[in-house]
This record gives C-alpha cells, sequence and structure tokens, in this order.
C-alpha cells in the first residue's frame, strides 16, 4: 500500500457549521505533504480526524490499511501508538522537565526499563540539539528551543506517522530554519510519513514533497510546491504571494460599513 494515509470523502461539521467538505487526500509513505490554507479552513481539524480526537459525519479515514474510527477507544490508544503531534504551541507539560516531557510517551505506551528510557530520550535531545538541556523546565528554555523539546517527544516512539500544527508559528528566522531542517531529516532518517499544517509558504515549500491547498473546507489545489508556486490560481497565487486583493476578502462577510452606518442613524 503506497499511501499510509487516505481521506475519502470526507465531511465534517460543527452543529449546522460545515468545516471539512468531500475531502479526498492522499498521503504517502515517506513523504513531507504540507497542508495549508487561511485560517478557518479546517486545516487543524484535518490533523484532530486523523488522531481520532473528532469523528467525522460521513467519509472515511484510512491509516495503514484500518479505518480510523474514533468511538473505538482500544483502536485509537493502538493506532496513537503509531502517531506522533506536533501541537501548535507546543504543549510541553510545565511542571516536568525536559527530559520527563520525552520520556513520558515512552512510559505511556511501553513497557521499557528506564535504563533503556534514558538512552532513548537522550538520543531523541540530541537529535534536536537539546541533550544538555535535559534538566531544563520548559520556562527555562527559548520558544524555539521548547519546540525542539516537542518536536523530540513527537518522535520518541519512531512513529510511521508525525503530524505537524503550525511548527513554525512565534519562531524567528533562524529557529524557524533549524526546524524545517529538523522536520525533513527526521521524516527521512524514520523512514515516516509526515503531514505539515502551515501558513509558512517559504520553509514548508523547502521540505514539502507536495502541497494541499484548502478553502472553506475543499481542496481548491494540489501539487508540488513547484507547481504551486507557478500556479495561476487566483487563490493559490493570492495565498503564495501574500497579495492582499484576491479570493479571500478581508473582511468578515455580513453588511457593508455604509449599511451599518446608515442603520444607526434612522435608529
Amino acid at each position: 500500500m503506497p499511501n499510509l494515509v487516505e481521506i475519502h470523502d470526507l465531511h465534517f461539521s460543527y452543529g449546522t457549521r460545515a468545516i471539512l467538505s468531500g475531502l479526498r487526500m492522499d498521503f504517502p509513505r515517506g513523504k513531507v505533504v504540507a497542508v495549508m490554507g487561511g485560517s478557518g479552513s479546517g486545516k487543524t481539524t484535518i490533523l484532530r480526524l486523523i488522531g481520532g480526537q473528532l469523528q467525522a459525519q460521513k467519509g472515511k479515514i484510512v491509516f495503514d490499511g484500518q479505518t480510523v474510527n474514533a468511538r473505538d477507544s482500544k483502536l485509537m490508544y493502538e493506532m496513537r501508538r503509531r502517531m506522533g503531534m506536533l501541537f501548535q504551541h507546543g504543549a510541553l507539560f510545565t511542571d516536568l522537565t525536559v527530559y520527563e516531557n520525552v520520556a513520558f510517551p515512552l512510559r505511556e505506551h511501553t513497557r521499557l526499563p528506564e535504563e533503556l528510557i534514558r538512552d532513548l530520550v537522550l538520543m531523541k535531545l540530541h537529535a534536536v540539539g537539546l541533550r544538555n538541556a535535559a534538566g531544563l523546565k520548559p520556562s527555562e528554555i527559548s520558544g524555539g528551543m521548547a519546540r525542539r523539546v516537542a518536536l523530540a517527544r513527537a518522535v520518541a516512539l519512531d512513529p510511521q506517522l508525525i503530524m505537524y500544527d503550525e511548527p513554525f508559528a512565534g519562531l524567528d528566522p533562524i529557529s524557524m530554519g533549524v526546524a524545517a531542517n529538523i522536520i525533513r531529516r527526521l521524516n527521512d532518517a524514520l523512514g515516516s510519513t509526515s503531514i505539515v499544517v502551515s501558513h509558512d509558504v517559504h520553509e514548508t515549500f523547502l521540505i514539502a514533497d507536495y502541497v494541499y491547498f484548502l478553502s472553506q473546507g475543499k481542496i481548491v489545489a494540489h501539487g508540488s510546491p513547484q507547481q504551486m508556486l507557478a500556479s495561476e490560481d487566483p487563490y493559490v497565487k493570492q495565498f503564495v504571494h501574500a497579495q492582499a486583493d484576491g479570493p479571500v476578502p478581508f473582511h468578515y462577510p455580513g453588511r457593508s460599513l455604509q449599511d451599518d452606518l446608515l442603520r444607526e442613524v434612522k435608529q
């Protein structure tokens, strides 16, 4: 099976508000696939559906040949053992040291002896350049370092699938470049499949093998980074080249300012 994750005709709503409509996506083994789009387009929701935090109303998600079912807690626990997740703001345990944060999934999902856990934790921290920060608390390191610790935790179990939710948000240019390089190197070293949800066009295009663009819960374009850079699609052009004018409006839809002002005068 060439794809580790497949999404078929997926529909998801919060109440009556549709978030994703008729989604069809493939995530090949060993590749870095980016999911991009404006805020509120449904990018993070896709990660939550794959991880079984949410259940779709229609369609299905297949992970390594098995259908993801959020209602089957035993199945999801087994599946998550083979998934790693880098949350948008790191989500480190603030009362635990860097070492304990990375050791957490190993203790949760395995029965390995502490000596082996120690070796694995130090190796993961070494891979992200933070082995000597093992004894520090998250409050004692920078935001960029905290994101790298979260990355070490995400890959602690050598997962088949690694999901990244805005891995470059809030990072300075140096930290951003380091994070992008680590994501690509870890993916290739582990032979994993990586899904990167991001707004950052430059860094994401440097490491991605394939890109999906979402708008209002639907795929509006997909292809290689090179194809997306050359695309004449109005939405892709606006997003990739950071244009103010285009299909994505600045103002939230509704009444015009003139209508609101006239209404106030009439009252």
